[in-house]
């Protein structure tokens, strides 16, 4: 079943660039222009994300999200910004935004993102692995109830690998779910990741040269 995407975005052409793009992507999308329409649009029916523009008329982007936030919706959302200010992109993550990208949007990219939200935000939320009890909504592991130390990048590494069941994760996949589009993802870091990860499951975290990492499964090892 694909993804349903609401996006808010005033400039016509840029709107429909992006629900052209996605569409040809195989996501359902809606493209509106102005807050009212799309406030009105997420009580009707559910999105499983919201992509919006921060500049908009009448009501931007952050105060939009932060009504949604307040009536209890939790649906992803990812920031489209002009903005240079480091204020508004703390603000947007305050309130709760899943990530943003800074405008002109490279399509390739933005695609990637929304696949690493949207993969961030399916699946179960516990796992149990080897002894250990992986808690996504507290970001914790647990070793006879007692916590594990790990590291927030790690962890995010740990949940590709299960969520992929174990099929091979590709390293720009990883890079791109663990790095926001303003930060330059580093692959040594990801290596160190990987590394503190096989120090708590060893052998079932294998690399795949030149692709990836996968997590081999129980019916495998």
């Amino acid at each position: 079943m694909s993804a349903t995407i609401l996006i808010l975005e005033d400039d016509r052409l840029f709107n429909e660039t992006l629900c052209d793009f996605l569409e040809e992507h195989g996501y359902s999308v809606c493209g509106l222009l102005d807050p009212k329409n799309a406030l009105e649009a997420c009580y009707r029916r559910r999105f499983d994300l919201y992509l919006l523009d921060i500049n908009l008329p009448f009501e931007n982007g952050l105060n939009f999200l932060r009504s949604l936030r307040e009536s209890g919706d939790e649906t992803p959302a990812v920031f489209l910004t002009s903005r240079e200010d480091r204020e508004s992109l703390i603000e947007g993550f305050g309130i709760g935004a899943d990530d943003y990208l800074r405008k002109p949007v490279d399509l390739e990219e933005l695609h990637a993102r929304i696949q690493a939200t949207l993969r961030r935000s399916r699946g179960p939320m516990r796992f149990e692995l080897d002894g250990y009890l992986v808690d996504r909504s507290r970001y914790r592991i647990y070793r006879d109830r007692a916590p594990v130390p790990i590291e927030r990048k790690p962890f995010e590494l740990l949940i590709l690998l299960l969520q992929a069941r174990g099929e091979t994760v590709r390293t720009e996949t990883i890079a791109s779910t663990l790095w926001p589009a303003a930060q330059e993802a580093s692959y040594g870091a990801i290596r160190v990741y990987v590394t503190r990860l096989k120090k708590l499951f060893g052998d079932r975290i294998e690399n795949v040269r030149g692709v990836g990492y996968r997590l081999i499964l129980d019916e495998e090892a």
